[in-house]
């Protein structure tokens, strides 16, 4: 879900690594314009150097590596649910969201988002595209595997994503979790809805 990442200790994360698991949680808490170079070497705790070795196109070339990184682990996240019913996968995703919110004061949302309404390149815009596509295709295929049909699955997999985002930003904004609680509330009884309305040879 793009969520705040922490930055792995020890020998086996490679300083490359650091420096787009410290953007990824960067850009998820403080948003696209305000993660600096300056802001993403102290995150990372890299010299200068390295993240020019590294990242030779500068920030856009970071950014780019940690919408991809924000994306993998949430399609990870994402993978252990195949064969939950269409409830469990909506609860989940919806807990997911709200332990984000609880544990950081309602402080940190969604890197993609802070990517899609802050970017100004082409690149970067693609790269948050190309990750909800990801996520809504996959959360789909979970939640068609959990009852819903085919249509049904895709059209609630989108609603629960743009829902749950627009959520998160309300509770950032409110610094509360009540947008979020109410939102989840909706859904969770959407889902059941469609269920229940379900031919029973489908239920």
């Amino acid at each position: 879900m793009g969520a705040s990442t922490v930055v792995s200790e020890g020998p086996e994360i490679s300083t490359r690594e650091r420096i787009v698991e410290g953007t990824a949680g960067l850009l998820a808490r403080r948003g696209l314009q305000a993660t600096s170079l300056a802001e993403i070497l102290s995150a990372s705790r890299a010299a200068r150097g390295s993240m020019y070795h590294s990242f030779p196109e500068g920030k856009e070339q970071v950014v780019s590596e940690a919408l991809g990184l924000a994306g993998r682990r949430t399609m990870d996240w994402l993978d252990r649910w195949d064969g939950d019913g269409a409830g469990v996968v909506t609860e989940r995703f919806l807990h997911g969201w709200r332990l984000l919110l609880s544990r950081s004061d309602c402080t940190t949302g969604c890197a993609v988002v802070a990517v899609t309404v802050a970017a100004d390149t082409k690149r970067l815009l693609d790269d948050a595209a190309e990750v909800f596509r990801s996520w809504r295709s996959r959360l789909s295929q979970l939640l068609e595997h959990g009852g819903l049909p085919s249509d049904t699955a895709a059209g609630f997999a989108t609603l629960l994503i743009a829902a749950s985002e627009g959520a998160v930003v309300l509770s950032r904004a409110e610094r509360t979790l009540e947008p979020f609680e109410l939102t989840a509330e909706q859904l969770l009884d959407q889902v059941r809805t469609l269920l229940r309305e379900l031919p029973d040879d489908e239920g």
